[in-house]
């Protein structure tokens, strides 16, 4: 039997709304002692709705001179997802960070909802150094530029 996402992830992640406050948001960081905080609809449902990460502060906030304590997380918060379901193996898991180039994955239950964050340094700790160096090489290549027709 293959290993299963489930068995590496952690488990019920903290989350904020798109209206925390980026200093919020870091304060959660500096707690949980992660980089990345999960973004969920504002009615209380377990729906991402998108992630905040050290570096989207850094990057787009504090680089371009916004208050972290007035900036809203959705301001700031990257949208374009990369999830894995709680069930899938860790190799489709490997596979799925290689091609978005990321270095963690929200992980979804049967109904959508988040349940884990898997994380590069999670499957360090389960796999081959082999398999280690290739998702850490996949997801450290540059971004292919978009070529114009």
């Amino acid at each position: 039997m293959k290993a299963k996402v489930k068995t590496l992830m952690t488990t019920n992640p903290r989350s904020c709304s798109p209206d925390s406050s980026l200093q919020e948001a870091a304060r959660m960081m500096a707690e949980c002692d992660c980089g990345a905080i999960p973004v969920m609809e504002s009615d209380g449902a377990r729906r991402v709705i998108g992630i905040i990460t050290d570096r989207d502060i850094a990057c787009r906030a504090v680089a371009q001179g916004k208050d972290p304590s007035q900036t809203k997380v959705s301001e700031c918060m990257s949208r374009g997802l990369a999830t894995a379901n709680e069930d899938d193996d860790i190799k489709d898991c490997c596979e799925a960070m290689e091609r978005a180039q990321v270095r963690r994955l929200l992980v979804l239950d049967a109904d959508g909802e988040l349940c884990g964050i898997v994380s590069q340094a999670d499957i360090a700790l389960h796999l081959s150094k082999n398999k280690i160096a290739e998702v850490v090489k996949e997801v450290s290549q540059p971004a292919q530029a978009s070529k114009s027709a």
